[in-house]
């Protein structure tokens, strides 16, 4: 596990109106950010220890599929530099569950694969994939009573090199095999944001909607980059309708705070794998495939990396009352 020398404080200065946003001041080696919410300016700095000190006693989940499982790692890692190896236990073996408990401070953080957040069923006999757009995740009991959730969802939704993640959609017990992706995005849509309305106490439990976090492919492909994008060419590839859809479901819902860390990440196609990923417990760069470059790990990201500052944004707006929803700059 990666240890992040890191640390976290936080300050209040005065302000006259805020908007609701949080934004990052990027001041080189201190690391500061400067967070912007109803009644003042935050300027922030990770602290392990008062990080843990607010998730004394708590449960956190962070729900959905890679990208969210690469947060799970980040957050995972941030927390293990300020714990004790003798009281911490992490188990990652596990494709679709990955949890890290600590004794000292009786909190866990968990993962759980659910790239969907609704059910994707394999038929048995004949291996048939049905996606059923109004059945939340079978595992979703496993994730009651959580005290911190993050979810996303998206990814899988869209046809990636022509593969199709499912050969059916089911919806009010029909089947069809074809209908319009942002529909049916739509429609798991509303299922995960009922469960949530359903199944969260709002009075216990902070509920968070992680954007896209954007992949950096064609012109703006990752291979051999190690500086930033640093005009305004980034070429946006995410649906924006299914974008649209994730900002309206969770407007319409008032438990569910958005994580917005898109635009942040946008320009960071410096922070992926790239032909350094790992496969089969292997570095790919390293397992003489010819012409690597074609299978560069351009979606993922480095740790330590940008799901750090995805974390500490979290972790900031945990420590204070930000707004419903909360965009990262």
């Amino acid at each position: 596990m990666m240890k992040h020398n890191v640390h976290f404080s936080v300050t209040k200065l005065a302000a006259k109106e805020m908007d609701a946003q949080i934004l990052t001041m990027r001041n080189g080696v201190g690391k500061q950010m400067a967070v912007r919410s109803q009644g003042g300016v935050w300027f922030l700095r990770y602290n392990g220890k008062e990080t843990l000190e607010k998730l004394r006693g708590k449960r956190v989940i962070i729900v959905g599929d890679s990208l969210n499982r690469n947060q799970w790692e980040s957050f995972a890692c941030l927390l293990y530099s300020s714990l004790s190896p003798a009281q911490t236990h992490v188990d990652e073996k596990s494709g679709s569950y990955k949890v890290l408990k600590s004794k000292e401070f009786n909190c866990t953080v968990e993962f759980y694969w659910s790239p969907f957040l609704v059910q994707l069923k394999v038929n048995k006999e004949n291996g048939s994939r049905v996606l059923k757009l109004d059945k939340i995740s079978k595992y979703a009991r496993m994730w009651k009573g959580a005290d911190i959730m993050v979810f996303n969802t998206g990814h899988w939704w869209t046809r990636r090199r022509n593969v199709k993640r499912w050969d059916f959609f089911e919806y009010r017990a029909k089947q069809v095999e074809n209908m319009d992706t942002g529909m049916a995005f739509e429609i798991a849509m509303k299922t995960w944001a009922k469960w949530v309305s359903q199944n969260v106490d709002r009075n216990k439990t902070k509920v968070f909607f992680r954007s896209i976090s954007p992949e950096h492919k064609g012109e703006q492909w990752c291979y051999k980059k190690t500086n930033p994008i640093t005009n305004e060419s980034y070429a946006w590839s995410f649906p924006r309708e299914m974008v649209e859809i994730v900002e309206r479901t969770i407007l319409q819902n008032p438990v569910i705070s958005y994580l917005n860390i898109t635009k942040l990440s946008l320009n960071r196609r410096d922070g992926h794998p790239s032909v350094y990923k790992t496969k089969e417990g292997k570095i790919f760069i390293e397992m003489g495939i010819t012409k690597p470059e074609k299978y560069s790990d351009c979606s993922h990201w480095c740790l330590p990396g940008l799901p750090d500052t995805w974390n500490r944004l979290l972790f900031a707006s945990l420590l204070i009352n930000t707004p419903k929803n909360v965009s990262f700059s």
